[in-house]
């Protein structure tokens, strides 16, 4: 059943396997920034509207976000499961957790276009987009919802790929949208003179690229799991599991919508258009610094969930722990960037000298504790990893609904200065969440390690 493109996933060394999968998602992941993180670096040096500009596709955000949110509910929830039952050699399940969860994409993608397309407007200017700056967001948003459904495919899909061990199948579902969209971006923006719609346009061309080939591969002879007719009508005992699984990274992306207003309303307020400016470079240079660590946890996804399925506790064990030191080395990178020369990042995104200095001092605020953030994703994922949808989702509601959210609002009580509260929110919020995390995780992982050493059929 292997083809020479797939990875073995049950044996061989752990940490050589690890990062033999972890380096092409994280190229992956890298690359996929560029779909929001190039629009925005050409939109920002767009003559004379630039910096307007920029703040207006920021306000953008939170519905793109939301559209990633989706895909990983209804699609990637479904991925760590199919690896189980790989690893518990139950094709067919893994199939038929593949044909329900792509009948959900389409079914949410088109969702998706509609309510985008009829209330994007109304979302916008409630997700902080002022006067100046909603033409520029609504434009954007108008044409990027058109191609909500090639996003969903794309991302959510492209996770089954990557679970059965054909990473660098996945990497070039990513590298092959981002490298058109690269192309298209000044062609349509600069040459055609379309401005954001043009941003808009060349991103979700480059995304139905990356569907195709997506779609492309799961239904061809290379795969492993294939997308069947007699699978996609939805069956809730094969779907519901993965719906309950896929609520964590639901949560964690879509209340980054939720987030994303909070600070944007919040900065309006105090700060006015350069603080959203701000924010906005913030949010990308944060994508970038989660991206990467995603990418690593998708690289030790299949290996946890498969060897789990297989109750191989000791490579279970070993993948964690490889996991856990190469996210906290590249947080610790990216922190020690942020804090000690952060314009390496800002210079990205803006020329312009008075948002240049803004961020810069607003940035060794915001991301002040990143340095620890990569073991709270590392314990996170693995919880999905094993499929304990429950305390998943716990940590993910902790972190952003239950800490974040309410201090946004209320520590600028307590400071002179308010801006520098609200952007103060995110360690603090962040400080609180690791710890929790990896405290319960301890206790919970020497369960699950004790289990699978247990001589007994491990129920999902």
């Amino acid at each position: 059943m292997k083809s020479e493109k797939q990875t073995d996933l049950g044996s061989g060394s752990v940490g050589k396997l690890l990062f033999q999968l972890a380096l092409p998602a994280i190229t992956a992941q890298i690359v996929n920034v560029l779909y929001n993180m190039v629009d925005r670096m050409y939109i920002g040096h767009i003559p004379e509207v630039g910096a307007t500009a920029l703040t207006g596709v920021g306000v953008c955000f939170p519905l793109i976000m939301l559209v990633s949110a989706f895909s990983a509910l209804v699609a990637m929830g479904g991925a760590p499961r199919a690896s189980i039952m790989l690893g518990k050699q139950e094709k067919e399940e893994a199939e038929r957790i593949l044909g329900n969860c792509t009948a959900a994409t389409f079914i949410s993608g088109i969702v998706l276009t509609i309510v985008f397309l009829i209330f994007g407007r109304d979302m916008l200017l409630l997700f902080g987009a002022s006067e100046n700056t909603i033409e520029y967001a609504a434009a954007y948003i108008q044409i990027y919802a058109c191609g909500t459904l090639f996003v969903q495919i794309s991302l959510g899909l492209n996770a089954f790929i990557t679970s059965q061990g054909f990473a660098t199948i996945s990497m070039l579902s990513v590298i092959i949208g981002a490298v058109t969209n690269i192309v298209l971006d000044p062609i349509f923006i600069f040459v055609l003179n379309m401005g954001v719609r043009g941003a808009a346009l060349a991103t979700i061309l480059s995304q139905a690229v990356s569907a195709l080939w997506v779609l492309k591969f799961l239904i061809g002879k290379k795969t492993i799991l294939r997308i069947k007719k007699q699978y996609l009508k939805i069956s809730p005992s094969t779907y519901l599991p993965c719906l309950a699984l896929g609520m964590s990274p639901f949560v964690m992306q879509s209340t980054e919508s939720i987030i994303s207003v909070c600070f944007n309303s919040s900065l309006l307020k105090y700060g006015g258009d350069i603080a959203v400016g701000s924010m906005t470079i913030l949010s990308s240079v944060m994508q970038f610094s989660m991206l990467p660590l995603q990418g690593l946890t998708q690289g030790a996804q299949p290996i946890i969930s498969f060897n789990y399925g297989a109750r191989k506790a000791d490579r279970v064990k070993k993948a964690f722990f490889i996991q856990l030191i190469a996210c906290f080395v590249f947080s610790g990178l990216i922190w020690a960037v942020a804090m000690f020369i952060p314009r390496i990042f800002i210079g990205i995104f803006t020329p312009d000298p008075q948002l240049t200095a803004y961020t810069e001092w607003a940035m060794r605020i915001y991301m002040a504790v990143c340095i620890i953030f990569g073991l709270q994703i590392a314990c996170q994922q693995t919880f999905i990893a094993i499929g304990n949808a429950k305390i998943s989702l716990f940590l993910a509601v902790l972190r952003k609904i239950i800490l974040l959210i309410p201090l946004i609002f209320l520590l600028p009580n307590f400071f002179e200065d308010k801006v520098m509260a609200v952007f103060l929110a995110e360690p603090v919020a962040d400080m609180i969440a690791v710890t929790t995390t990896v405290c319960m995780f301890t206790v919970q992982f020497r369960k699950v390690l004790k289990e699978l050493n247990t001589p007994r059929k491990n129920n999902l």
